[in-house]
C-alpha cells in the first residue's frame, strides 16, 4: 500500500483534481469507463497478452488475491464498496490450491 500511496500523491501533486480524483476531459466530470477500457485494451496490446481482460475480470482477481493473501472478507468488502457481504462473496473466487491446504482437525489425531 505505501508505493501506491506515494504514487496517488505525485499524481494529486501534478495534476492537482478539483471534484474527481481521477478527472475526465471535460471540467467535474469522472474519468470515463470507456477510457480506462480502452487504456487497459493499449496495455494489454503492447504486453502481446491476447487473453481476454476486463476491468470487471481485473476487479474479481484483485478480491481473490486480496482473499488467498489472508485478507479478511470484510476488508475485501470494504474495499469494493460492497454493501453485503453476500455481494463480496460472488466476487471472490478461492483457488483450488488453496482448498487443498485446508487441514481437517481429525488430520492431527
Amino acid at each position: 500500500m505505501p508505493k501506491i500511496l506515494e504514487m496517488l500523491r505525485d499524481y494529486y501533486t501534478m495534476l492537482k483534481p478539483k471534484t474527481w480524483l481521477f478527472e475526465g476531459q471535460i471540467e467535474n466530470t469522472k474519468y470515463d469507463e470507456r477510457s480506462l477500457s480502452n487504456v487497459l485494451k493499449q496495455a494489454l496490446t503492447k504486453s502481446k497478452i491476447s487473453k481476454p481482460v476486463s476491468l470487471h475480470w481485473l476487479r474479481h482477481s484483485y478480491a481473490t488475491h486480496l482473499l488467498e493473501n489472508g485478507t479478511d472478507l470484510r476488508y475485501i468488502q470494504e474495499l469494493l464498496g460492497h454493501n453485503s457481504s453476500k455481494t463480496t462473496e460472488i466476487y471472490t473466487h478461492v483457488s483450488t490450491k488453496n482448498i487443498q491446504q485446508i487441514k481437517s482437525p481429525f488430520d492431527d489425531l
